[in-house]
């Protein structure tokens, strides 16, 4: 294991980090998955307020390398793991495998027996290498704009 990568709780001061990676990760890694006018519609955030307060909200957790934020994932209560982006310099580290493992911990502490995301053509192959099983393919909007994504979910005793 890697003892340059920290999970921590997610920290209101962490809103810009977590927008940049989210971004960055869109524009330079989905961008192979998607066009040009999918990247463009989804890589937006128009209410930093919203985003701060969606982060802060539920349980979050800011991945770092050697101090860096580079990843964040989050968890509902409801076991839907919303968000997880990792900053494209440090794609390949498993910063991604040890967020789900955090998530997963959680789940476990909060009595959740099923995790469940809406993974995109870029995330759908990690999340399966993970044990997740796609539940149906849809189409999301964003800004008149289709996305494929992936209801996927795994689930735990």
């Amino acid at each position: 294991m890697d003892d340059r990568i920290l999970i921590r709780p997610y920290a209101p001061g962490d809103v810009d980090a977590t927008i940049e990676i989210f971004l960055r990760a869109i524009r330079e890694v989905a961008s192979k998955d998607y066009s040009p006018a999918e990247i463009q519609a989804w890589a937006k955030v128009e209410d930093r307020e919203l985003w701060a307060e969606r982060r802060i909200s539920r349980p979050a957790w800011i991945a770092e390398f050697d101090g860096q934020p580079v990843g964040f994932s989050d968890l509902t209560g409801d076991g839907c793991l919303d968000m997880m982006f990792v900053h494209p310099e440090f794609q390949g580290l498993g910063i991604a495998s040890r967020l789900l493992s955090r998530v997963e911990d959680e789940a476990l502490k909060l009595g959740v027996s099923r995790i469940y995301a809406e993974a995109s053509r870029t995330a759908r192959p990690f999340f399966e290498r993970k044990g997740f099983r796609v539940i149906t393919q849809q189409i999301v909007e964003k800004r008149r704009q289709g996305l494929e994504n992936f209801l996927m979910e795994k689930l735990y005793q």
